[in-house]
């Protein structure tokens, strides 16, 4: 459509000039016709509440995970997809129709080519993609609500100037009810169960499973129900996994379009009690974002989108009636480790501080022998415990909190819960985790138990074993150590005054904190690598330490507390940066190392779980490590501007990275090790969002440079 402007048409749409948006341009792959083929573009919307809505950028589903209503029904798990796609067909006033979706089908088929009509589209404030169509453009946008379980579908019919004529859009529904990790085998005698309502139907895909609600603004709906068989899932035929699925059509929305007309579909768990406006929808998003950011105190197009892509994760849990963090998307549920470390950067640092503190207590509540749980299955069993470090990110994160909030009362709440974790260790707790009387420092693990970040399994084989003492989990336990004593002495002053009983517990408490990181620090020396200048990556229960140049070392230059000399955390960090560092994070070991893997899944076309996590921790880089390495850098190059330019030319690629690839609008998990570095794993990881958030926040000269030196709003693909 001559002089349309999709950017012009979001401002407009919600009310606010100034706003500026990343508009990925698709015309060049038009005439290329490739769109089809870059599945590894794709979009994400989420509620809150652990549902979601996510396909590819040409609205297909290559994924077991895609769909347009995937529903937490215990939140944030026990995710289940019900809507999985909608397929429009346009009819325009000469009666000539164009297909707008695009599906992938066995045998490599793409039918239909709506991909072809494809010219725009844009993550913020909602996904947004722009139809060229004969006589004009239709608009469509998809937002999942905050706080409810509801996905809002909206239409909107753009006509050319001088063009007064309607539109017709008849849209095929096409439903599923099945565990969003499964896939779904149809059966000719298997009908859909459905109760048509004024603007709306009912779907329940058999008399037990549970019924979801489709509703529109307008139009009649015809019931018409049918299988299609044979989709394709291209990224699980990538995965190694099963590729294919059958879907139910349920029937058919049609409405009659007239020119700016807009049409909303809804899915819900309940009955939509009010008809929805797109428009209306969409600026209600957009002030809630808006919000969101002037917590933050800070500004930006890189700002804005971090937060937003920061929010996607914060979820509200059913089970503790808090606050929790999904660690990332689409398949990991709420992870211990993942949580305290994402925290930082998605709330503390972001002003979000109730939603902080309720994340904490959260976790805190399942506190069990001294450690945080691992993780909590999405199919909502008791959660596990097979984690040594979470515990440990848990003090940091709580004296961030203190630092940014003062919240003593807080502090009286969590504190004797970390006292109670440093008496665990010192007992000694599950999986061999307790701390060495001899030298002070932490120590772990037993055969087929894998405790530390790097936890990749393969049946009983643990990738990367690491059993004995880890260098940053002694760091680690280095801060909690310090952070204690701090914190103790902090309560002794700021609440309980200069006397009596509870002030010498507190003095005394924080002596003996003082005391055991002198002996931890003493201790930790026993990790200095001589010969290669840094630190060994773990000393064994035998004695044997491993020199491989792991990435891990760098938290002992980068946290609060300093376990090292400054000479040689000048000296980590300098061979971390010749070995380990990319534009996308740190390498998980130095590519000279015989065992390192530079391509997640060795290379393999059709990467198995077994071949992925062989390779997981042996060379591909993590985005998250970034942050500690901003801190490290800092701690040691200081504060000056080139510093900053160095730091910010190493972070672009990840701010490109968030507009233009893998799933729009987010970081993804981990990166290849080897050049070009292509996007795998999670699509949407929350440490990686986190920690860049962090850092663009807590160093306003960073942020400055990179503000000033993002791609433009219109990127062409």
């Amino acid at each position: 459509m001559s002089g349309f402007s999709l950017e012009s048409f979001l401002k407009k749409q919600i009310g606010d000039e100034e706003s500026s948006f990343c508009v990925l341009d698709f015309k060049a792959l038009q005439q290329t016709d490739s769109l089809a083929e870059r599945s590894d573009l794709e979009w994400l919307s989420t509620n809150g509440l652990g549902s979601y809505a996510s396909q590819t950028i040409a609205l297909a589903n290559s994924r077991r995970y895609h769909g347009l209503f995937i529903a937490a029904l215990d939140p944030p798990v026990r995710r289940t997809l019900l809507l999985s796609r909608l397929d429009e067909v346009a009819v325009t006033a000469d009666g000539k129709e164009t297909e707008l979706s695009t599906s992938y089908w066995q045998g490599d088929a793409v039918a239909p080519h709506g991909y072809e009509h494809l010219r725009a589209f844009t993550n913020l404030p909602v996904p947004t993609w722009q139809f060229d169509l004969p006589g004009g453009v239709l608009v469509k946008q998809v937002v999942m609500i905050h706080g409810e379980q509801r996905v809002v579908i909206g239409y909107t019919w753009v006509p050319d100037q001088g063009n007064s004529e309607s539109l017709v859009l008849k849209t095929a529904v096409l439903a599923n009810f099945r565990d969003f990790h499964s896939e779904t085998k149809g059966d000719a005698g298997w009908k859909f169960l459905q109760n048509l309502r004024s603007n709306g139907v009912s779907i329940r895909a058999y008399e037990e499973a549970s019924e979801w609600h489709l509703d529109f603004s307008s139009g009649s709906y015809t019931e018409d129900g049918d299988w299609y068989w044979n989709y394709s899932w291209s990224a699980e035929w990538e995965r190694g996994l099963a590729d294919s699925e059958d879907l139910y059509r349920t029937g058919f929305i049609t409405v009659d379009l007239k020119p700016g007309e807009s049409f909303t579909i809804t899915a819900g768990l309940e009955i939509a009690l009010q008809t929805f406006d797109i428009a209306e929808v969409v600026r209600n998003e957009w002030i809630r974002q808006a919000e969101i950011v002037a917590m933050s105190g800070a500004q930006g197009r890189i700002v804005h989108q971090l937060l937003i892509a920061g929010d996607q994760f914060i979820v509200h849990r059913a089970s503790t009636g808090g606050a929790s963090i999904l660690a990332g998307y689409h398949w990991f549920s709420d992870w211990g480790r993942d949580a305290m470390i994402s925290i930082t950067g998605l709330l503390i640092e972001t002003g979000r501080h109730a939603l902080a503190r309720s994340v904490l207590s959260t976790f805190a509540k399942h506190l069990s022998e001294g450690l945080l749980p691992n993780h909590f299955p999405d199919s909502g069993q008791d959660p596990q415990y097979n984690t040594i470090d979470a515990t440990l990110w848990w003090a940091f994160a709580l004296d961030e909190y203190y630092r940014n909030t003062g919240d003593v009362a807080f502090l009286l709440e969590q504190v004797p819960l970390l006292d109670k974790v440093v008496i665990a260790h010192l007992q000694g707790t599950r999986h061999g985790i307790k701390v060495d009387p001899v030298d002070g420092l932490l120590e772990g693990g037993e055969p087929h138990v894998q405790l530390t970040w790097m936890d990749a399994k393969c049946g009983d084989l643990v990738v990367t074993p690491r059993q004995g003492k880890a260098v940053e989990i002694n760091a680690l336990w280095f801060n909690l150590l310090k952070t204690l004593e701090l914190l103790h002495t902090t309560l002794a002053s700021a609440v309980l005054g200069s006397e009596g009983a509870e002030f010498d517990m507190h003095t005394g408490l924080s002596l003996r904190y003082a005391d055991m990181a002198e002996k931890a620090r003493v201790g930790f020396s026993a990790f200095w690598n001589d010969s290669e200048g840094c630190l060994f990556d773990v000393i064994g229960k035998d004695g044997y330490v491993d020199p491989s140049i792991r990435p891990n070392q760098i938290f002992a230059v980068s946290l609060p507390f300093k376990v090292i000399s400054p000479e040689q955390a000048a000296g980590v960090l300098a061979v971390v940066e010749r070995e380990l560092l990319t534009g996308f994070g740190l390498r998980t070991l130095a590519p000279r190392d015989p065992a390192y893997k530079g391509i997640y899944g060795e290379t393999m076309e059709a990467a198995d779980q077994y071949h992925r996590d062989l390779t997981y921790h042996q060379g591909t880089a993590w985005p998250f490590l970034a942050g500690h390495w901003v801190d490290a850098r800092v701690a040691i190059h200081g504060h000056q501007q080139s510093n900053f330019e160095f730091i910010a030319e190493r972070l672009l690629p990840l701010i490109q990275h968030m507009n233009e690839e893998a799933c729009i609008g987010s970081i993804s998990e981990i990166f290849d090790g080897d050049e070009p570095h292509r996007p795998m794993g999670c699509i949407a990881q929350a440490w990686s969002v986190a920690e860049v958030t962090r850092v663009v926040l807590k160093y306003p000269q960073l942020r400055e440079i990179l503000e000033a030196t993002v791609a433009p709003p219109a990127v062409a693909v």
